[in-house]
């Protein structure tokens, strides 16, 4: 206890001055931690991170669910190194392309093609941008999930859509999860080019036959099917969530896991589709993908080295195993403490969330952003419980141990029906929504 956050504070006030938001994802703003306990930090190893305050924590989130195999991954690590000192960004494709690509379509047997780019949003949108052009439509289905791309077609259609013409969503439209009444009605009432949706999530999977019955469905109307595989593919499994599932999408997206971290992105699919981007397609040609650090090797490396990791090891089970680990240790701790229905780790093992609840039984703010509070103070830095395979036995006894100590801070403001005088500062905001209040800062920071 008693940790220090002097430094980090100090630096987040200057991170403020000079970034919009304090962070370059809202994700990991701020306004997302305890005031004033919000690290800034300085290096990872494993599963372990250093703040410029010289604290070390347990580390779950992983890159915003990016990292799989721990930082600072030294196969990773060395493979950029080897690659980068050769150069990194040339005038024409290099052999490193043709090798990612090969190993990506080994991996994704169901695509026949993939093309790589920085990051997810943009592969996303090219996907939608491509299935309007095959299909001549302009509506988007996309399953009322949390996020897609930062781009128009999506970001205006939730809470923080300023600076976005209605124009730029009026064919964007929503269907529920497992609800495939909802998608038909889209289907039926609308001109859709394509479905988008996340196979599962960390918090929901999939019904039975809900799957087989979106794809039939767009098979049924002429619509393309668009997996977006960021979270789940690399964690779920390396070949994705269509590979678990079983149901094959004409288009999937992918990022996050594919590089350790290391940013690189990809849109696969069908080949009768992705030519439309191509020199082999009498029809008119897609603006698919243009980037010109989409092929650089370093993250091609970092991905070539990933992919060998997979083959070589079971990181799936790695991440599984250590979240079935600490998904058992914190619930029973909260049994024990007399809160279970109150603190809960739920979700996929290796993507798992922690639920606070109020007194009333209601999902909390306050009582999240205690529990954080809490945990924060003794070595364990996360917004979720997502693993990595370098989380350790060790890491997820400290994990446990640090939440027994939260859980009985928590016992005690539920006793008290609030968490006035136990939370220091304002709660955790959500970090899409329409103003900066209730966690707006002083002009002067």
């Amino acid at each position: 206890m008693g940790r220090s956050f002097a430094l980090s504070t100090e630096m987040q006030t200057r991170l403020h001055a000079v970034i919009p938001g304090g962070a370059h994802t809202y994700a990991r703003g701020s306004d997302q931690y305890p005031e004033q306990m919000a690290p800034v930090l300085v290096r990872g190893q494993g599963a372990r991170v250093w703040d410029v305050d010289g604290n070390e924590y347990v580390e779950y989130g992983m890159g915003l669910r990016s990292v799989t195999l721990g930082h600072g991954y030294g196969p990773v690590v060395d493979a950029v190194c080897a690659a980068i000192v050769d150069g990194v960004n040339f005038s024409r494709p290099t052999e490193m392309e043709l090798a990612a690509a090969e190993d990506f379509l080994e991996l994704v047997p169901t695509a026949d093609m993939v093309k790589f780019a920085k990051n997810g949003s943009d592969v996303t949108t090219a996907a939608i941008r491509l299935a309007r052009a095959v299909t001549g439509r302009e509506g988007v289905a996309m399953c009322a999930q949390p996020f897609f791309s930062v781009d128009d077609w999506f970001i205006g259609t939730t809470a923080m859509r300023g600076g976005i013409p209605a124009s730029q969503t009026a064919n964007s439209f929503q269907f529920g999860y497992n609800d495939l009444d909802s998608l038909r009605r889209v289907l039926r009432e609308q001109s859709i080019a394509c479905v988008i949706l996340e196979a599962a999530t960390a918090l929901a999977e999939p019904a039975p036959g809900f799957l087989e019955g979106v794809r039939a469905e767009c098979d049924s109307h002429g619509a393309l099917l668009v997996f977006d595989e960021m979270i789940t593919g690399f964690r779920w499994s390396e070949h994705g969530a269509q590979s678990v599932y079983g149901v094959t999408p004409d288009l999937s997206t992918w990022g996050k896991g594919m590089g350790n971290g290391f940013p690189v992105a990809a849109l696969a699919g069908r080949r009768e589709f992705m030519e439309r981007g191509g020199l082999r397609t009498d029809s008119e040609r897609v603006f698919l993908l243009s980037t010109t650090q989409g092929p650089e090797r370093g993250s091609l490396a970092a991905f070539r080295a990933v992919v060998a990791a997979y083959r070589d090891g079971d990181p799936i089970s790695e991440m599984a195993r250590a979240g079935t680990l600490l998904a058992g240790g914190v619930n029973d701790a909260a049994r024990e403490a007399g809160i279970g229905s109150f603190v809960e780790v739920v979700g996929r093992p290796s993507c798992q969330v922690f639920v606070t609840r109020d007194p009333d039984g209601h999902p909390s703010q306050p009582f999240r952003t205690l529990f954080m509070q809490e945990l924060l103070e003794r070595g364990v830095l996360g917004q979720s419980f997502v693993t990595s395979a370098a989380h350790t036995n060790t890491d997820i006894e400290v994990t446990v141990e640090a939440c027994v100590q939260a859980l009985r801070v928590y016992r005690r403001a539920l006793d008290a029906g609030s968490t006035d005088g136990l939370l220091r500062g304002r709660p955790v905001a959500p970090a899409i929504r329409p103003y900066a209040a209730p966690r707006r800062l002083p002009d002067s920071q």
